[in-house]
């Protein structure tokens, strides 16, 4: 099968926009199958709350659309089983400590199987995060000097960018516009040579098709963001409400 679509939401919680960030995962999610309740594999890295975390996923799924969501806990400092992904009709990665995200998932094999299976992939937070090929997982100082707020680093000081899932083709920052997080991502594409990131405010969906076009749902925007094409260093930003689209590469 072909690599399936993926859905990136920045965060957020509010019951107005779940409709438009989570609906169109379950809706291809329950197409993956074409019957029956489509069962929906949670990630969570367990920090000790991992129960309650899982709870409230399940309510929010529960009442945007008919589903059965799975947990999958992952303790913290462990690695993801990409086996417990098999039988699946779609896998929201959840949000939590991006880099104890992608220490749990990559390298663990669950990237490569949700292409080659074309199963329907969600990442919620950092979940979002770590599709990338190119993960930016936290870090709130750009060779010593600060780019976003401490509170948004992730319990990293220097920006880190590791190997993600390799979902998407561009990097991926959450909570844009309420944790300040553009900035960061902003700066990791020119320290880091990235060709392509998208920062995604909260309450926000990023829906990128196999067409090559991402397109943008919910309450905030997603931002894209590109190295200047005469390459001194500085970098372009568009930002895109709900409706519009972008290419992603």
């Amino acid at each position: 099968m072909s690599a399936g679509p993926v859905f990136l939401v920045g965060g957020g919680w509010d019951p107005g926009a779940a409709a438009a960030v989570h609906g169109p995962f379950l809706r291809a999610a329950g197409a993956a199958r074409g019957t029956g309740v489509p069962r929906i594999g949670c990630v969570l890295v367990d920090e000790g709350d991992g129960a309650e975390q899982f709870a409230r996923y399940d309510a929010v799924l529960r009442a945007v659309g008919s589903c059965a969501p799975v947990p999958l806990p992952v303790p913290l400092g462990g690695r993801f089983d990409a086996g417990r992904a098999r039988g699946l009709d779609g896998l929201l990665v959840c949000g939590g400590l991006t880099p104890a995200y992608q220490e749990a998932l990559a390298g663990s094999g669950v990237g490569r199987w949700v292409r080659e299976s074309g199963l329907p992939y969600a990442g919620f937070s950092a979940g979002a995060a770590v599709a990338a090929r190119r993960a930016v997982v936290g870090g709130w100082l750009d060779g010593g000097t600060p780019v976003c707020p401490a509170d948004s680093a992730e319990d990293l000081a220097e920006i880190e960018v590791r190997d993600g899932l390799g979902l998407v083709p561009f990097a991926v920052d959450v909570h844009a516009a309420q944790w300040g997080t553009l900035a960061r991502l902003t700066a990791a594409v020119a320290r880091f040579g990235l060709r392509h990131a998208v920062a995604v405010d909260e309450n926000t969906l990023v829906e990128v098709g196999a067409d090559g076009t991402a397109r943008v749902a919910g309450l905030g925007r997603a931002h894209s963001v590109r190295p200047a094409a005469d390459g001194d260093g500085s970098v372009r930003v568009r930002s895109h409400r709900a409706g519009e689209s972008f290419a992603v590469r």
